[in-house]
């Protein structure tokens, strides 16, 4: 299952942009969304992110959010999927398999904490023979 990379296997891809993601959740039960980009260059980056992925792939295999690139967009991407970038959608998956992976090409300490903000907390390291997983937290 895991020797076959996606062109290996004609497959497609499924896009979508979930600024949720980005989400403070650290305080209080309301979400805090202030980190995630505004609408407008977000929905630029998303658009680039489309087209780049068509070009290194296959055009009719990618899917995603159907919008209006606008005027200055010169694009020949024609995602299959119906929606609108940032509206309410009721989005389902289902896994085929044991596992679910998340990949993040960026290191938590990239992402900067905004003025006033607090810093993410740390656990004290345990002894090294309690074999408890606070021996991979940093102090």
């Amino acid at each position: 299952m895991w020797k076959s990379s996606v062109k290996d296997i004609d497959g497609d891809i499924l896009c979508v942009s979930q600024f949720t993601l980005l989400a403070n959740t650290s305080k209080g039960n309301k979400p805090d969304f202030h980190r995630a980009m505004a609408t407008e260059p977000s929905r630029a980056l998303y658009g680039t992110f489309l087209e780049a992925l068509g070009k290194a792939y296959k055009p009719e295999k990618i899917r995603g959010i159907l919008f209006d690139h606008g005027p200055s967009r010169d694009t020949n991407l024609d995602c299959s999927l119906d929606g609108k970038f940032g509206a309410m959608m009721s989005v389902t998956l289902t896994n085929e398999g044991p596992v679910t992976f998340t990949l993040d090409s960026r290191k938590y300490e990239y992402v900067s904490v905004p003025e006033g903000a607090r810093e993410k907390k740390t656990w004290p390291k345990a002894s090294a023979a309690s074999g408890t997983p606070a021996n991979n937290l940093e102090a």
